[in-house]
């Protein structure tokens, strides 16, 4: 079952979006319960890590359906629509193009038949030998524009040979697969779930009472009421029947987890490698004014994402927090495009000073990053128009002067700001007194986890996987089709 074509509207500024993580995964094999209200909320509760399409897979042991369209979660999924996918095993995506263009035939889970029925599947981060792994499919076999419709082919046509279990046609192809990749996938009757030998992107297993729950992170989890066990490990490939989980190690692990997660990407209740990412935000605080401090009135956030380094950088300065932005939370995705003289109020669509919280006083203004600039920029002059004295702005992440081919949308080195200019003459392009960004160190330390085995390739341009150019590109794979 497919269903729809249309597109919605996309950000008010699609030219200084914030940092897009690749999508959100979850699975849930479970005799007895709901599966497909399971999935919904557990993507609901995935939703910031994607917000162009939304899919949910569900068999009952004899067939695979497959529900996706293009939206946020509760825009494709209603309660009749969820009625009609009953089963006891599911798979659901919520996504963000990386690899492959935001349009309909690229939502997921995708879909393969095999010679033992079918397999859908579902992928959050980005492969970097998409070309290699396309010209192993045979001529006509798909015309796919993203990675993962690439893999699921492939792996549907390992296991094409009836002698042959999806469990070993995923061990043998998945060391041949380089990037990022969290997946979770399945047949008529067994979930699947394995990680990349980087494990660059977050996935953990959880426990029902009668079955077991794979998530991009531990907050949906909790939505659906399972127990967190473990984090699966880089490089392992788990099998979830009625059986329970086996596991199996395809690639041994050489863990670089991304350091952006801790800084943006994942939910502040969730945790990872065992430590809280509320926790390590306002951790990242308190070390970004020891590191620059500066003399001021009032320390506010740039809701929601600057919140919990705002709460830290205000404990360690000992400058007041308070709330000088109010945001609309109903804004980020829209049916309708702003008119021209809307477009132009620009970031008050989504923010809107509080005067008289304001005026007169010296702010420190708490960010997680910058990208483009833009967003930022408008921020300091609403602010100098709404009164403030003195505007310093405080990052709780270093420059961002390298591209993600890992799953984060840093498409190109010329589209960031830091790729080019110095963090003076950033700080004069946003028209700000005073600008400090957290060191490379200090973020690490505040993780806990050692450097070794981070990624911090976006911020350093050392990349874990070795990158082949002539390999690589968000089009990559209309431009061959074309």
């Amino acid at each position: 079952m497919l269903k729809g074509d249309g597109r919605l509207g996309h950000d008010l500024d699609p030219h200084d979006r914030a940092p897009r993580d690749a999508c959100g995964v979850f699975g849930v094999w479970a005799s007895g319960e709901d599966v497909s209200k399971l999935t919904y909320y557990g993507l609901y509760a995935l939703q910031h890590r994607g917000q162009e399409s939304a899919g949910i897979a569900v068999s009952e042991g004899d067939r695979i359906l497959v529900y996706k369209d293009m939206g946020l979660v509760a825009q494709v999924f209603d309660e009749s629509v969820l009625s009609t996918l009953r089963g006891h095993i599911a798979v659901g995506h919520c996504r963000y193009s990386t690899t492959g263009s935001s349009v309909w035939e690229n939502a997921q889970p995708t879909l393969c038949s095999t010679a033992g029925g079918g397999l859908a599947l579902a992928h959050n981060g980005n492969l970097i030998n998409t070309a290699a792994l396309a010209e192993r499919l045979a001529p006509g076999t798909t015309r796919a524009t993203s990675d993962t419709e690439i893999l699921t082919a492939l792996l549907a046509n390992d296991a094409n040979d009836r002698e042959r279990s999806v469990e070993d046609a995923a061990a043998e192809l998945l060391p041949q697969v380089k990037g990022a990749y969290s997946l979770v996938f399945m047949n008529e009757k067994t979930l699947y779930a394995a990680r990349d030998p980087q494990g660059i992107r977050p996935l953990v297993l959880g426990r029902l009472e009668q079955g077991w729950v794979v998530a991009s992170e531990t907050a949906a989890l909790d939505i659906v009421g399972a127990a967190f066990v473990r984090e699966i490990e880089p490089g392992e490939l788990l099998t979830i029947d009625e059986r329970g989980v086996r596991a199996r190690r395809f690639a041994p692990a050489e863990p670089k987890g991304c350091l952006f997660e801790y800084v943006y990407l994942a939910r502040p209740d969730t945790t990872i490698a065992g430590r809280g990412v509320q926790s390590t935000r306002v951790e990242i605080g308190r070390r970004l004014a020891r590191e620059h401090p500066v003399e001021a009135d009032l320390v506010i956030p740039t809701p929601e994402s600057g919140t919990p380094a705002a709460i830290g950088y205000a404990e360690a300065s000992g400058i007041p927090y308070g709330q000088g932005l109010v945001k609309n939370s109903y804004v980020g995705r829209t049916f309708i495009q702003p008119s021209q003289t809307i477009r132009q109020l620009g970031i008050r669509l989504k923010l809107n000073p509080l005067r008289e919280v304001i005026a007169g006083k010296r702010l420190v203004v708490v960010d997680d990053s910058i990208v483009r600039g833009n967003t930022q920029r408008a921020i300091v002059r609403m602010l100098r128009e709404a009164g403030a004295a003195e505007v310093h702005v405080r990052i709780s992440s270093p420059p961002v002067s390298w591209p993600c081919f890992y799953g984060i949308d840093f498409a190109t080195r010329a589209e960031l700001i830091a790729g080019s200019l110095s963090v003076e003459q950033i700080c004069d392009s946003l028209g700000a007194d005073s600008l400090g960004y957290i060191s490379l160190e200090e973020l690490t330390a505040a993780t806990t986890i050692p450097a070794g085995r981070l990624c911090r390739a976006c911020f350093d341009g050392s990349y874990p996987i070795p990158i082949d150019e002539d390999g690589l590109g968000k089009y990559l794979l209309e431009k061959v089709d074309a």
